[in-house]
């Protein structure tokens, strides 16, 4: 492996973590979105996949998004009878976005990005440096 192919990981590692900061966004920008209809359900939780894929025009394994799905697990609901979300019995289904989740897999992602960015720096300064002792 050359100082290129290690240009490439590192780059889809950003654009993989760019796309989960993405749709972590989503979810904290819905997080408290409701039915428009009583008794509908609200905005559900996106969720990320990842996978390594062959690249076969450079031969190399980098990772790519698998896919985004949903998450199935059980809505919250709340008492407000005077929402108008409200089903008959005046609770309000909210969404399963829990915030506290989204920030640490925000941390996280943030953290993955920098590392991946840390790696284009240093190869770039290698071959920087190869360069200038070549000269």
């Amino acid at each position: 492996m050359d100082l290129n192919d290690s240009l490439m990981i590192a780059a889809a590692g950003m654009r993989v973590q760019g796309e989960r900061l993405r749709v972590i966004s989503e979810n904290l920008a819905n997080a408290d979105s409701v039915s428009e209809t009583p008794g509908g359900d609200p905005y559900r939780r996106k969720t990320i996949s990842f996978k390594n894929a062959l690249n076969k025009e450079l031969g190399l394994e980098t990772v790519q998004v698998s896919k985004i799905g949903k998450d199935q697990s059980d809505f919250r609901k709340k008492y407000d009878p005077g929402n108008p979300a409200a089903d008959k019995s005046g609770y309000v289904t909210l969404p399963n976005v829990n915030t506290l989740i989204e920030l640490t897999d925000m941390r996280e992602a943030e953290r993955s990005y920098e590392a991946n960015l840390k790696t284009i720096e240093a190869s770039r300064t290698m071959l920087q440096r190869t360069i200038d002792i070549l000269r």
